[in-house]
């Protein structure tokens, strides 16, 4: 029989600026594209580290952007030792925000093989936060 869990917790990122397409003009101006490298520490019923890579494009509308990003996921989740991969979606029209971030089908090992679920991530003062909502097997 399955197990759904809702998890919630903290987390720490550090977002390190990697090499990005330079800023472009003519037709191709407008969006200034970037790339980051992702290290995070999970605390709680996820106790984990993380590293992945972060695409963005910031436009020249105020509060529109995009990104998309990876990360590989290790440690344990509820007593249970293994890894999966997070895949992100973000965007942002004029302020309004909307974030999927999904486990990769088939991506848990050891115990954590066939997690699936999807994430939620809330920022406040200065403060990073995930709320998990899953199933093992």
């Amino acid at each position: 029989m399955p197990t759904t869990f809702r998890l919630t917790g903290l987390f720490d990122v550090k977002m390190t600026p990697q090499p990005a397409e330079p800023p472009v003009s003519g037709e191709k101006a407008g969006a200034i594209l970037g790339r980051m490298g992702l290290d995070k520490r999970y605390h709680g019923d996820l106790d984990a580290t993380a590293q992945g890579q972060m695409l963005s494009a910031i436009t020249p509308t105020p509060g529109s952007a995009g990104y998309v990003a990876i990360e590989h996921v290790t440690g344990r989740l509820q007593g249970r030792s293994g890894s999966f991969v997070l895949q992100h979606h973000g965007l942002m029209d004029r302020g309004a925000q909307q974030l999927v971030i999904v486990v990769v089908p088939g991506s848990g090992t050891g115990e954590l093989a066939g997690l699936s679920g999807t994430m939620g991530i809330r920022i406040a003062e200065g403060k990073h936060f995930y709320s998990f909502d899953g199933t093992l097997p």
